[in-house]
């Protein structure tokens, strides 16, 4: 089933400039960005009750959800890509996710929930990396 962002990236005048775009990607970035973020912000919350050993943890996730969200945003405004600014951005995203990735699975025996948080960094810094590939055909020549 397409999504409603899907439709509406389908039908924007930007989109239908943007050659070389591989729109499933684009949509599968923002899907990880958005699963990636909801599943660090439940697992912040968590870890807010199990007191100062999991004060880094839980940093990690709110930043990560913080970078998940910004990646997503900006996916979805493609009007205004600025190619070597969005490869730099998912750069980024995808380094705070395996990041953040790493120190969940520290503590994934845990809490299952530390696993799965760990699992949809994972997808999205995969995600990130697939979109940045397909996007090097786009970048300008220096």
């Amino acid at each position: 089933m397409m999504s409603m962002t899907s439709k509406m990236m389908d039908t924007s005048m930007e989109m239908q400039h943007m050659e070389g775009m591989d729109k499933m990607m684009m949509q599968e970035l923002i899907e990880a960005c958005s699963a990636c973020e909801q599943a660090c912000t439940v697992c912040a919350d968590s870890s807010m009750s199990m007191g100062a050993d999991m004060a880094k943890c839980m940093s990690m996730c709110m930043d990560t959800a913080d970078m998940c969200n910004t990646m997503m945003r900006m996916m979805l405004r493609p009007s205004g890509y600025d190619m070597p600014s969005m490869m730099a951005m998912m750069q980024a995203c995808m380094m705070m996710c395996m990041a953040c990735a790493d120190e969940c699975m520290k503590h994934a025996d845990m809490n299952e929930q530390y696993r799965m948080c760990a699992q949809a960094a994972q997808q999205c810094a995969k995600a990130c990396e697939s979109m940045m590939g397909a996007m090097k055909s786009m970048m300008p020549m220096s």
